[in-house]
């Protein structure tokens, strides 16, 4: 199944360019091998209670685009989430891709941002773009608009970030014991 288009690249810098190709370098020896993870931060804790108690699993399952990697989370028997990760000249940009059981897209889908240029080496800083805030604005979401999402990789774990002020979510996963592969995510 095709998915939709991800927005034309913003202006960045070498040092941007440089760090988005590190990215996807330390992804790609992942592919077609899944991880299980574990919330370490849920500040203040999720009130619809989405991930707690459910079975956190990444997939990076779809590397053939060669500066797009595509890496469904799977929360429990919900497989609608994907981290599109897609190297551009100029840095990266993480987006967000959320799909219903039937392969619809969600009305909140390709939300993230592109990279800014960060400061430790391993950890990688998307704000969230004006797609995404003028998506989180139409929906009702303005709480949303800070978002900065982050990753932090190396070569034991993979964590996965939302902060904004007065809210801090991360998970982490074990990079040294792949689990079994989950089942294709939706819209697949």
């Amino acid at each position: 199944m095709s998915h939709p288009p991800l927005d034309p690249p913003a202006p960045g810098t070498e040092a941007t360019a440089a760090q988005g190709a590190e990215l996807l370098g330390r992804l790609r020896p992942l592919c077609g091998k899944a991880f299980a993870g574990r919330i370490v931060a849920d500040t203040p804790a999720n009130t619809d209670d989405t991930f707690q108690g459910r079975q956190l699993v990444m997939h990076v399952r779809d590397c053939t685009q060669p500066d797009t990697i595509r890496v469904p989370f799977h929360v429990g028997d919900d497989h609608s989430r994907t981290w599109v990760f897609q190297r551009l000249s100029d840095g990266a940009r993480l987006k967000h891709d959320h799909r219903h059981r039937d392969g619809s897209s969600d009305a909140m889908t390709m939300y993230g941002g592109d990279l800014r240029l960060g400061e430790h080496s391993g950890r990688y800083e998307f704000p969230g773009d004006d797609y995404s805030k003028a998506m989180f604005r139409d929906l009702g979401r303005e709480v949303s608009m800070a978002n900065v999402w982050a990753i932090e990789i190396d070569d034991e774990r993979f964590v996965y970030e939302l902060a904004r002020p007065g809210r801090l979510f991360r998970v982490e996963f074990d990079l040294t014991r792949p689990v079994p592969a989950p089942p294709p995510p939706w819209g697949d």
